[in-house]
C-alpha cells in the first residue's frame, strides 16, 4: 500500500462522495466496498498510517464503512488477508502501528519464510521469471546455466522474492544466447550502470566453485572434475577463477 500517497490511499480503500474533495467529480467505489462478498488482500499492511488504522480497525471489527465525504453508513461482508515485511511487535512498541488493529489481524498468522530458507524454490521461481521475461523482452533464453542456479541457490537474497526477480529480469534483458550464465547476472542493463549483481552474490558464487574445487581436488577437466560438475567448459572455469580471483593452495613441502 506504500505506493499509494496517504491522501489517496484513504479513497482508495473507502471510496469517495462527489465533492469529497478536489477532483471527486464523481462517487467512487472503494477497495472494500468492491470485495464486498468475497476476500481482499492487502500488502504492506505494516505501512497504512496511523489515522487510516483506525478507520481501518472499523471495518475488521463492524464490517462496515463511510466513504470519504459521506455520512451514509455500508454495510460489508468481507475477509481480510494482511502481509507485511517489518516486525509489527516492535512497530506497535513503538507507538507506529495500533495494538488493537495488530491483535485483531493477528487471529490466524501464517509466517512465509525468507527465500534463504527455501532455497529450494529458487530454481522454481527463477525459470518462472525467466519465461516472464523473455516474453516481455522478447529474448530467446531456454534455460539456465547448472552454475548459475548454484550461485542463486547460494545467496541469500536479503530482498527475498522481488530482488531475485529484478536480478533475473537484468540478466534476461542482456543475454546473448539461449542459456542464462552468471556473467549475465553480473551485466548492467544498460551501459554506464552499475553492475546489477551483489557484491556478495559474487562471493556465493567463489564460495561454491572453492567447494566444487576440494571436492575434486582441484581437477577442472574430465568426467568427474570441477567444470563438469559446475556444468561449464573447462575454459569457462577456467575464466570465472581468474574473474574471482581463485588459486589452489599452493602445496608446502613435507
Amino acid at each position: 500500500m506504500s505506493e499509494y500517497p496517504e491522501a489517496l490511499l484513504e479513497s482508495e480503500l473507502f471510496g469517495h462522495e462527489k465533492g469529497a474533495f478536489t477532483g471527486a467529480v464523481n462517487n467512487r467505489v472503494g477497495r472494500f466496498q468492491l470485495a464486498d462478498g468475497g476476500t481482499i488482500f492487502l500488502d504492506e499492511i505494516g505501512e497504512l498510517p496511523l489515522d487510516l488504522q483506525a478507520k481501518f480497525l472499523r471495518v475488521l471489527e463492524s464490517q462496515d464503512l463511510q466513504r470519504v465525504g459521506g455520512i451514509q453508513t455500508i454495510k460489508l461482508n468481507i475477509r481480510i488477508l494482511a502481509a507485511t515485511n517489518i516486525e509489527v511487535e516492535q512497530a506497535v512498541k513503538k507507538g507506529l502501528f495500533r495494538s488493537d488493529l495488530f491483535y485483531r489481524l493477528n487471529v490466524f498468522p501464517v509466517r512465509i519464510p525468507p527465500l534463504r530458507e527455501r532455497r529450494e524454490d529458487i530454481p522454481v521461481l527463477a525459470r518462472h521469471f525467466v519465461k516472464k521475461y523473455c516474453e516481455r523482452h522478447r529474448k530467446t533464453v531456454t534455460r539456465i546455466g547448472r552454475n548459475t542456479l548454484n550461485t542463486l541457490a547460494s545467496y541469500d537474497w536479503p530482498g527475498n522474492v522481488r530482488e531475485l526477480e529484478h536480478v533475473i529480469e537484468r540478466a534476461v534483458i542482456v543475454s546473448q544466447g539461449p542459456v542464462l550464465t552468471v556473467e549475465e547476472l553480473n551485466q548492467p542493463a544498460h551501459p554506464g550502470q552499475a553492475s546489477s549483481l551483489p557484491r556478495t552474490m559474487a562471493d556465493a558464487e567463489r564460495a561454491h566453485i572453492i567447494e566444487t574445487l576440494k571436492q575434486t581436488n582441484w581437477i577442472l577437466a574430465g568426467a568427474h572434475g570441477a567444470a563438469a560438475r559446475l556444468g561449464m567448459k573447462r575454459s569457462t572455469l577456467q575464466h570465472r577463477m581468474k574473474k574471482l580471483s581463485i588459486h589452489r593452495p599452493s602445496l608446502r613441502s613435507k
